[in-house]
């Protein structure tokens, strides 16, 4: 699926997505402030989050209580070294078998299973932005 999306039509989009999701680990790629986070937020409200999400920039990763389960956001985009990722437990929250959403996945790409989806954002002008979903 390509779409472009805008700011005012992000929610909707999103619920639009939800449906389209057959795997809990999405990745995200884009440039910084392409809207990963952003969209990413409006995921979670579509899935019942109801706290405000932050970016887990500083953090790396971000537990999110949905109604139903725990999900978790990452961004990896500090990581410097794929050795890192151990440290941190990566690979226990790809396999918690919540909704896992990765930013900056490329240093990740060996812990990564098949059964994921790809988000691309690309932006196009200033609110608006092309998401591919694979």
């Amino acid at each position: 699926m390509v779409k472009e999306v805008t700011l005012e039509n992000i929610k909707a989009f999103a619920k639009q997505l939800i449906s389209n999701f057959s795997h809990k680990i999405i990745l995200l790629k884009g440039d910084l402030g392409a809207g990963k986070t952003t969209l990413v937020k409006a995921i979670f409200a579509s899935l019942g989050e109801s706290d405000q999400v932050s970016s887990p920039t500083f953090g790396i990763a971000n537990e999110v209580q949905l109604p139903e389960e725990k999900a978790y956001h990452l961004d990896l985009y500090r990581i410097e070294h794929s050795e890192e990722l151990a440290q941190f437990g990566f690979e226990e929250y790809l396999y918690s078998g919540g909704y896992c959403f990765i930013e900056w996945p490329e240093i990740a790409k060996h812990y990564i299973p098949e059964t994921h989806h790809t988000i691309s954002i690309e932006t196009i002008d200033a609110s608006t932005r092309k998401i591919t979903f694979v």
